[in-house]
């Protein structure tokens, strides 16, 4: 007798259907699972027997073979214990069959019968309804199972025998609710930032548009101080980014308790990460930080100590808005709709530029510095600001600043904008500026006939590449929107270009 139960392996977030197949037949004592299974599949075979022996079934004195279809697809991760464990039983006839056939399995056993949490339960629901099944998960993961949709069967048991026991009709597992991660109360206010307006005016640009921002300046400045104020002027994760969201976070482990939080990702490696870290990757293909940030921010400081392969590396994704994984023997694709906000000192040693300073390489410790960080990859940063020192009449007698509630109300009312417009266009998909097409740009964003005059001067004078131009127009179309106008005016691209401008400022004033 073969017995079948319905598990998934992951590629990328989306779920591929398995189909694990149970044979015990005559032959000596033993188990073999074949299929493609990876170290963590191939240990399943002792953590079954041990959970079976500790819930009261003993292996049979037979040959148990387990085959995981299709056998040509890598099979990684301990969540097919309990598929296995379940086909298992329903050979010996310990549950029926035909209960399982109307559900997708998902679990790692403990040595003892009780089930542990495994990663990917909110992806496994989502394939399971698309296959117009329910899901089988642990307990632990059944918070997160229960996001996919109120109408998906899920049973979360917390033990084999508790399973075993609703199947035979004398226990009932009730179904697992939805939690949600309560958002910090205190996150940072740009209320706390003494000076910096014009660096404030920059984040806020930023965030109304998810423009990509780079801000230069000496140590103490502030840069990752208005940095990590982002987060707290960006809208929530509407209900589809939420799913998309917790979907990568799942697949890498990383929802706390199963909860679900709408507050938009911000990851902020280190500059010593490596490029599997960044973009994804390893002996098992991962989700990196630029894919955890999907939907987010991801800050990265002192962003020239970078190894410039790693920076290069994030040219493609905040093209595409993907991490595409190639290797010899397979391709995965996570999402990753950044925004990337980076900070870096004007050289190595921090103060060039600044008053009654000078480097002691001189200008070479500018350029050399720079230099890290590729012509291409600074193509695609939208705002790129200087932060200067913060003043003493600043610290010691601050003006009163403006909070960070009533920037976010700005901020959201520009987004909506947005929102509408390109839903209007028949493009509901495209939600900021900065990942509008350039046909649809320069569409939205045409100028009258005083910003096109000026916007044919600077693009002349200052050389800019063909997605230079389109990003300073899709600037100027996020400056139009928080100004709640419909046409982009000269003003707007005039400011648009000044953002444009600091790079080039940068290296004049350190030449």
């Amino acid at each position: 007798m073969v017995a079948r139960v319905g598990t998934v392996a992951f590629q990328g977030i989306e779920g591929v259907p398995v189909d694990v197949q149970v044979m015990v037949g005559p032959g000596k004592m033993n188990m073999h699972i074949v299929g493609l299974p990876d170290k963590a599949v191939a240990e399943s075979r002792e953590r079954v027997q041990a959970a079976l022996h500790a819930s009261g079934l003993a292996m049979p004195p037979k040959k148990v073979t387990v085959n995981l279809a299709p056998a040509d697809l890598p099979k990684e991760g301990s969540h097919f214990d309990l598929p296995i464990a379940l086909g298992l039983m329903a050979a010996l006839g310990a549950i029926p069959a035909d209960a399982l056939a109307d559900y997708v399995v998902i679990g790692e056993l403990n040595l003892d019968g009780t089930l542990a949490a495994v990663a990917g339960a909110l992806p496994a629901a989502i394939g399971a309804n698309g296959l117009g099944k329910g899901l089988i998960c642990p307990a632990d993961s059944g918070a997160e199972a229960a996001w996919a949709g109120a109408e998906i069967d899920i049973v979360a048991p917390r033990s084999l025998i508790a399973l075993a026991n609703h199947f035979r009709g004398t226990q009932v597992i009730s179904r697992p609710q939805p939690a949600i991660r309560a958002n910090p109360a205190n996150l940072p206010d740009l209320a706390d930032i003494k000076g910096q307006e014009s660096a404030k005016r920059a984040l806020e640009v930023a965030a109304a548009g998810g423009h990509n921002l780079l801000m230069v300046g000496p140590p103490g400045s502030g840069k990752s101080m208005l940095a990590a104020r982002l987060p707290s002027i960006l809208p929530p994760l509407s209900a589809a980014e939420l799913l998309e969201v917790s979907m990568i976070h799942s697949i890498a482990g990383q929802l706390s308790g199963g909860k679900l939080s709408d507050r938009r990702p911000y990851r902020t490696p280190h500059h010593s990460a490596t490029m599997a870290a960044l973009i994804g990757g390893g002996t098992r293909a991962k989700p990196g930080e630029a894919s955890l940030a999907h939907h987010g921010v991801l800050f990265l400081d002192e962003f020239p100590e970078f190894s410039p392969q790693v920076l290069d590396a994030l040219r493609q994704p905040l093209e595409s808005g993907e991490c595409v994984i190639a290797r010899a023997n397979h391709r995965v694709s996570y999402p990753a709709n950044i925004q990337l906000v980076a900070a870096m000192n004007p050289c190595r040693c921090g103060m060039a530029g600044e008053p009654g300073h000078s480097c002691a390489r001189g200008p070479r410790c500018a350029a050399d510095y720079q230099a890290r960080i590729s012509g291409p990859l600074m193509d695609r940063i939208d705002i790129r600001i200087d932060v200067p020192a913060v003043s003493a009449a600043d610290l010691i007698r601050p003006v009163p600043a403006e909070r960070s509630a009533d920037v976010a109300g700005r901020v959201a009312a520009a987004r909506e904008r947005q929102r509408e417009r390109f839903a209007r266009a028949g493009s509901p998909d495209i939600l900021t500026n900065a990942r509008c097409s350039t046909s649809l740009i320069e569409k939205f964003a045409e100028p009258d006939p005083g910003g096109l005059q000026l916007l044919r001067d600077a693009a002349e004078k200052l050389k800019f590449s063909a997605r230079g131009y389109h990003r300073v127009l899709k600037v100027a179309r996020t400056l139009a929107d928080l100004d709640g106008k419909d046409i982009v005016g000269r003003i707007h691209l005039a400011e648009a270009i000044s953002y444009r401008m600091a790079g080039e400022r940068l290296a004049v004033a350190v030449a």
